[in-house]
């Protein structure tokens, strides 16, 4: 079997795998799957599912990636489908189960490298639909550095009663305070959810995604779509065609995820008012590519750029809405022409940033979801990277000013994410707690839980303006209120987080971003020598794995760091 150049310049990986006689079994093995004597001749493009009927975020991607696979056999590759695993933290929060949320980024990213590496797909789609399948399958496409494109599997329909997932879960904080009675939120149970698609509201999955495009992985408009629509179907097939391309450019992730792209991400996901799991996310995403980026990045950029998305989980409308009127194709053209993105970054358009916006049109006269920069609804940014005694080397915080910028009161020390959540549903937390859920961190929970159920149950309880939390884990991008997350060192390193004891001072200041214990140097070095490690939660498995070979929060929580 000899090729010609052009065909041998794109078939990098799989040539090696099918190409001569010495490759006849491994062309046995393809045929039984449908390869005929023509498809050994074409580019090989594997389309990444993380298909699953375990969630509505996932449950309609089998049907994506076949559109993906033909839009990639029309453009003269050869697909091939294979799924990696997708976990649900709608499913699993509040409970053990949720440990392995972050961990499964991490396995994603594992086996779409493995997959990959091991069969010689020359390039790739992946197709994600929640929270953590979408920097995981980044980071597994950064690693092979094969050209490649990111597909979202779309937002979600609004509930009845422009409810969401957030909607039951504060619902039930709501049922707490005596506010729902339980028929009443039985009502909210069942209808919140409609049918296919990620979480309605600005939360982690449509703030990835949203990164995601603005970083020029993914086809203009892929982020701000509905999961189930032909413009979706259309984006999938585009996505399978734009790979033959980049194949012939050979335009490969490591030419489009640059530092100057990393920045135009962060840009975005402030602008929107997006989830404190971006910083971990594109932390990790840049460690795997090999790009500096660090917290400081994220204070700097936040100073010259607006929050202008009226969005939940701290704003009003869903994703839906947004997309009804343009998705963030406008915005962006907004911040471009504004100067606060780079338009001469590659995307897998295989054209600069500038050059597909250039034709988009403004948002319609009358909308009130984007606002305009002379009347943003926060003049900087959301995303508050705190430092101070308490995270010496940085926490994360979502704040909107709605909750106020400035926050002291008294530490209530809990051990584990279901300790707090009674406490806070028995009305044992009141009005100046600063809630402190320690070793929940990326090697103590063992996973960084997120802190969803708790921040849900302190907003129906109407507690939101009166009480904080802190903690080593992080937040559900449908966290709300006044939130700290991320601190580092995590309390199983013996961070500060670990000696922080009932009744202490903590200051939490958006303003000149720290976060303080008011308790003296000698004080905290006297409990830091008190202070013993706890015994590892798991000592085998994938749990016990993951705790061993983890980065701190700061690097992003990644397991493959040199």
């Amino acid at each position: 079997m000899t090729q010609d150049k052009n065909q041998d310049k794109r078939r990098k990986y799989s040539a090696p795998v099918v190409d001569g006689i010495g490759k006849s079994a491994s062309r046995a093995m393809l045929r039984a799957v449908g390869f005929t004597d023509e498809d050994f001749k074409k580019p090989q493009i594997g389309i990444a599912s993380t298909w699953s009927n375990l969630t509505p975020c996932n449950m309609h991607i089998n049907q994506l990636a076949e559109e993906s696979a033909a839009g990639a056999d029309e453009a003269g590759g050869k697909s091939l489908i294979f799924n990696t695993i997708t976990i649900s933290d709608g499913i699993a929060n509040g409970t053990e189960g949720m440990k392995y949320s972050l961990v499964s980024r991490e396995v994603i990213a594992d086996s779409i490298e493995t997959v990959a590496g091991c069969e010689g797909f020359d390039g790739l789609v992946a197709i994600g639909g929640c929270d953590k399948n979408m920097p995981g399958c980044m980071m597994g496409l950064a690693r092979l550095n094969r050209p490649s494109v990111f597909v979202y599997g779309g937002t979600i329909m609004p509930g009845e009663n422009h409810t969401d997932i957030i909607s039951v879960f504060e619902a039930v904080g709501a049922h707490a305070r005596g506010d729902l009675d339980l028929i009443e939120v039985k009502q909210i149970e069942e209808t919140a959810i409609p049918g296919p698609g990620s979480c309605g509201g600005m939360y982690t999955a449509n703030t990835m995604a949203s990164a995601i495009e603005a970083m020029g992985m993914s086809l203009p408009g892929s982020s701000a779509q509905n999961a189930v629509s032909e413009t979706k179907a259309e984006d999938c097939r585009g996505a399978g065609a734009a790979v033959l391309n980049l194949l012939e450019k050979d335009i490969k992730p490591s030419d489009i995820m640059t530092r100057k792209a990393f920045e135009n991400a962060i840009t975005v996901v402030i602008a929107l008012g997006g989830s404190t799991n971006a910083v971990l996310h594109l932390l990790a995403m840049a460690s795997t590519v090999g790009v500096d980026l660090e917290l400081e990045d994220f204070v700097e950029i936040g100073k010259r750029v607006p929050v202008l998305a009226d969005l939940r989980p701290s704003g009003h409308y869903m994703m839906s809405e947004l997309v009804a009127i343009g998705g963030i194709q406008p915005l962006m053209k907004m911040l471009l022409d504004r100067g606060l993105l780079h338009g001469d970054c590659l995307t897998v358009t295989g054209q600069t940033l500038a050059e597909n916006l250039a034709d988009v049109d403004p948002y319609p006269e009358g909308q009130d979801i984007i606002h305009a920069f002379d009347n943003p609804i926060k003049a900087d940014s959301h995303l508050r990277i705190l430092f101070g005694n308490l995270a010496p080397t940085g926490a994360v915080a979502k704040i909107t000013g709605k909750e106020g910028t400035h926050f002291t009161g008294r530490a209530r020390v809990f051990h584990s994410e279901e300790e707090a959540q009674e406490r806070i549903l028995d009305g044992t937390v009141v009005a100046g707690d600063v809630l402190v859920i320690r070793y929940e961190g990326p090697k103590g929970g063992p996973g960084m839980r997120e802190m969803l159920s708790p921040t849900s149950a302190i907003m129906g309880k109407g507690l939101g303006s009166d009480v904080a939390l802190i903690t080593d884990g992080r937040f559900s991008g449908g966290s709300h209120g006044f939130v700290v997350g991320h601190i580092t060192p995590e309390a199983a390193e013996g961070g500060p987080i670990a000696l922080v004891e009932d009744g202490d001072t903590i200051t939490i200041d958006a303003v000149s971003n720290r976060i303080e214990l008011d308790v003296s140097d000698q004080e905290l070095e006297r409990r830091r020598q008190a202070w013993q490690a706890p015994p590892p939660r798991f000592t085998r498995g994938t749990l016990a794995k993951y705790s061993r070979t983890v980065s701190s929060a700061s690097k992003g929580a990644v397991t493959d760091l040199p």
